[in-house]
């Protein structure tokens, strides 16, 4: 049994949820903010094995994440739509003003982290600003860590049969365990999110969210695990124990949470 990654969850999950419950949403967003600078920061140091990152444009980008629900709610559409060519933009001048020093390959791998890190946690902050936000926020969470929590002990006690190159620490058995328990917490946090908080969420549609859901969040775990192989690492860094980095940590969530926000916005 791995205690470092148990103590560390134990005492990392109260803040994150007390931070969640009661605070309003800029408070929220600047917490946001700071996680998306630190796996900004993970990501960076890695690609820089294979690249030149262009780091000052990812680490201001992490920003917007703090001041999404500055931008009134009419305009955040034309930001949003703004901001990739904005970005590819400033991401291309470098190329042009370092005559050629930054290449192609620099510019796209920074641009894949801006929009892989940074736009998808803007999803995260996008659900707790909804209705209900601070109760929904919480099916995508279960989704994440659900799925991570049964995939690595049933995975390690039960698993055989090895799923892909990407991870070779992950099983089939894991991936399935992953979901299931996912799914089952989901329905459970349901129970009382409708008893306890005057929720009317369907039972089915949780369940079917909930298998979407965590495969997805899978996907972005092996996601970020490609990236780590491609560029010769274990983890993203050591800055949780037990979990590796912050990237690490966050790899199924920041996948799912666009989806979820379709989906919430759908129920």
């Amino acid at each position: 049994m791995d205690i470092k990654r148990i103590t560390s969850g134990l005492l990392g999950f109260p803040l994150v949820a007390v931070i969640l419950l009661i605070g309003n949403k800029y408070v929220v967003d600047i917490l946001l903010a700071i996680v998306t600078i630190l796996a900004m920061d993970e990501y960076m140091n890695a690609i820089s094995k294979v690249c030149k990152p262009i780091r000052w444009v990812g680490y201001l980008s992490c920003l917007s994440v703090a001041l999404i629900h500055v931008v009134p709610e009419e305009g955040r559409n034309i930001v949003a739509i703004l901001s990739v060519p904005t970005v590819l933009l400033i991401l291309f001048s470098h190329i042009i003003a370092t005559d050629m020093k930054i290449t192609f390959k620099d510019v796209a791998y920074t641009f894949l982290g801006i929009f892989y890190i940074v736009f998808f946690m803007l999803f995260v902050a996008l659900i707790d600003g909804m209705e209900n936000g601070k109760i929904l926020i919480w099916y995508a969470i279960l989704a994440a860590w659900g799925t991570d929590i049964f995939a690595y002990f049933i995975g390690k006690k039960f698993g055989k049969h090895k799923f892909s190159k990407v991870s070779p620490k992950k099983s089939i058995e894991g991936c399935v365990a992953g979901t299931i328990g996912a799914i089952v917490t989901m329905l459970i946090y349901t129970y009382f999110a409708n008893t306890y908080f005057n929720m009317d969420v369907s039972y089915i549609e949780i369940g079917i969210i909930g298998l979407i859901l965590s495969l997805i969040g899978q996907i972005g775990d092996f996601a970020a695990s490609s990236i780590k192989r491609y560029v010769d690492i274990k983890d993203y860094s050591n800055l949780i124990p037990g979990h590796g980095g912050m990237l690490d940590r966050i790899d199924s969530l920041l996948f799912i949470a666009p989806f979820a926000y379709i989906f919430f916005t759908m129920i």
